[in-house]
């Protein structure tokens, strides 16, 4: 059984020959630069240069032979950048600086391990014609796709793995947060709602042309697609359930609902913290797979979540809590938490053991191959 009939059997809720194993196929399953140069050092692979595939977070594209010795079922398909925008970093004397094609500006200090959003393009936005006069970029541009099908299917016929693809930008609470910043943009909530809503419906307007674009031209290279938008805190939601389901979630109904007029293929939704309140919801617009299952946050438990809703969602992460026990436990810890959440989560189908969230760059090499010896001695069925 190859990687991409692994990932269909678990997602259609069935048990496959073993749990699938993600690690790098989506901006929240990766790997940080700094633990991927140390995990190779520590494997005793040929040293590399590390390619960054995640400017923002800092992921490391993984080579092929660590793949390959963890037995990763997905991979990433990227797609190309615009031709009207360049990544080009920026030494300002405290760090370096980005901005990305949607006028973002992004800061990492010096000796820091991420670019943080610290420029807010729509910050001073007053009217909506403000909103509607912002260079917005062409997501649908041809050579965002060039050589996407070769890519697919060499990656196909060379792992047999499944392939993954992304949204064209984050979620709308998220959007707004990096577009208007994140005091403005809660601000707005309540105090400029005409305009906020005016952003949010222009990223549906966008990402909803996107996906228009790319799934009836290549919607058959893809097991998997992903959408995004981090609406909890590591204690409840950041904004109130009420909220989301006036404002939010007729977007997220309207934008999954257009990838399910194209493709089969599951949406894989990531939202981090305490989300339980509104996974109904997010169950109604649509979504097929949950990520990172962060079981650190309040009312978030595995087994609980399972039972709940375990017949309408696949569990992508929470195999392992990277707040605390991957960075910090001691490799006999690891495995006892891996044990535990595939446990909780593994009945069934409907899991693909991903650890919480990317692995942190300060994460020891031997908690991470921990984490993966306990998925092989306890992820096998049957």
């Amino acid at each position: 059984m190859d990687g991409r009939e692994r990932l269909r059997i678990a997602l259609s809720h069935q048990e496959p020959d073993r749990i699938p194993f993600d690690l790098g196929a989506f901006g929240a399953t990766g790997i940080h630069r700094k633990a991927y140069i140390n995990l190779r050092k520590y494997l005793g692979f040929p040293e590399k240069p590390t390619v960054v595939w995640d400017p923002m977070q800092q992921l490391a594209d993984i080579d092929e032979d660590v793949l390959q010795l963890l037995k990763v079922d997905a991979r990433r398909l990227d797609k190309n950048a615009p031709s009207n925008w360049k990544l080009e970093f920026v030494d300002d004397g405290s760090g370096k600086t980005y901005v990305d094609e949607w006028g973002i500006r992004f800061h990492m200090p010096e000796g820091g391990f991420y670019f943080d959003p610290q420029g807010s393009p729509l910050q001073n936005a007053e009217t909506l014609q403000d909103i509607e006069n912002y260079p917005w970029p062409d997501v649908n541009s041809p050579e965002r796709f060039d050589g996407l099908r070769e890519r697919a299917e060499g990656i196909r016929s060379a792992t047999g793995a499944g392939l993954t693809v992304g949204s064209c930008f984050v979620g709308f609470f998220e959007g707004i947060n990096w577009l208007r910043g994140f005091e403005q943009s809660m601000v707005d909530l309540y105090q400029n709602r005409i305009l906020i809503e005016a952003i949010m419906e222009k990223i549906a307007e966008l990402k909803i042309k996107y996906w228009s674009t790319v799934l009836p031209l290549y919607g058959d290279c893809f097991d998997v697609v992903s959408e995004s938008d981090d609406l909890g805190s590591q204690h409840r939601p950041l904004i109130s359930p009420a909220i989301y389901r006036k404002l939010i979630k007729p977007l997220h109904t309207k934008v999954f609902s257009t990838i399910k007029r194209y493709t089969d293929a599951p949406i894989f939704f990531h939202s981090c913290g305490s989300v339980r309140e509104i996974i109904p919801d997010f169950i109604e617009s649509g979504v097929d797979i949950l990520n990172p299952v962060q079981v650190s946050a309040a009312n978030m438990d595995t087994a609980e979540l399972k039972r709940e809703f375990g017949k309408d969602l696949s569990f992508w992460g929470g195999g392992c809590d990277t707040q605390h026990i991957l960075p910090n436990g001691t490799p006999q810890q690891v495995k006892e938490e891996v044990k535990r959440r595939i446990n909780d989560l593994a009945p069934g189908g409907g899991f693909i053991f991903n650890p919480v969230h990317n692995i942190q760059a300060g994460v020891p090499p031997q908690n991470i191959m921990a984490m993966g010896e306990a998925w092989c001695d306890y992820g096998v069925y049957g």
